[in-house]
């Protein structure tokens, strides 16, 4: 039978990675092993650097902090040893991991949730090489720029050729 002090303190785990579940935009599971513990720890740099977290955490908290967290699917890939990577953006975590991963080969990217959507690996290595929000913002002002531009463009030409 499991000590009470034991129990509690996987409580503790389950409701303390639940809130961190809650206040995170996205997250994503991976599997570690393989990776030197000077990889895992340029691994840990990278994202902290990005304002991210990863955690190595046993399964079965994991299980029951998505379970509360309202993640469905998540169970299949909850085998072998786990770390979560978590991000209060839709898509650092993934870009960072996915960048590390195209040096470091036997990273493995088991899943991942964005915005409460439980996502495949091919779903989430599309949605890693989008653009964060900041991006998409450039990307709006460039668009909505060109216009303005192409009639500045215009009046000089028309200014120049009547000088």
């Amino acid at each position: 039978m499991m000590k009470e002090s034991t129990l509690l303190k996987k409580v503790e785990a389950v409701n303390e990675l639940t809130e961190k579940f809650n206040a995170s935009e996205s997250l994503v599971i991976i599997n570690p092993i393989g990776l030197t513990v000077a990889q895992v720890s340029e691994l840990r740099r990278n994202l902290y650097d990005k304002d991210c977290e990863m955690h190595v955490i046993k399964n079965n908290i994991i299980r029951r902090a998505a379970q509360n967290s309202g993640y469905e699917g998540l169970d299949a890939v909850l085998v072998g040893p786990n770390a979560v990577a978590l991000s209060k953006d839709a898509t650092t975590a993934s870009k960072v991991i996915y960048d590390f991963a195209k040096t470091n080969k036997k990273l493995e990217v088991k899943a991942g949730v964005v915005g409460g959507k439980v996502y495949d690996t091919k779903e989430l290595k599309v949605l890693a090489n989008l653009p964060d929000k900041n991006g998409m913002i450039a990307m709006l002002l460039s668009v909505l720029q060109a216009p303005i531009r192409n009639i500045g463009v215009a009046i000089k030409a028309v200014a120049e050729k009547q000088a």
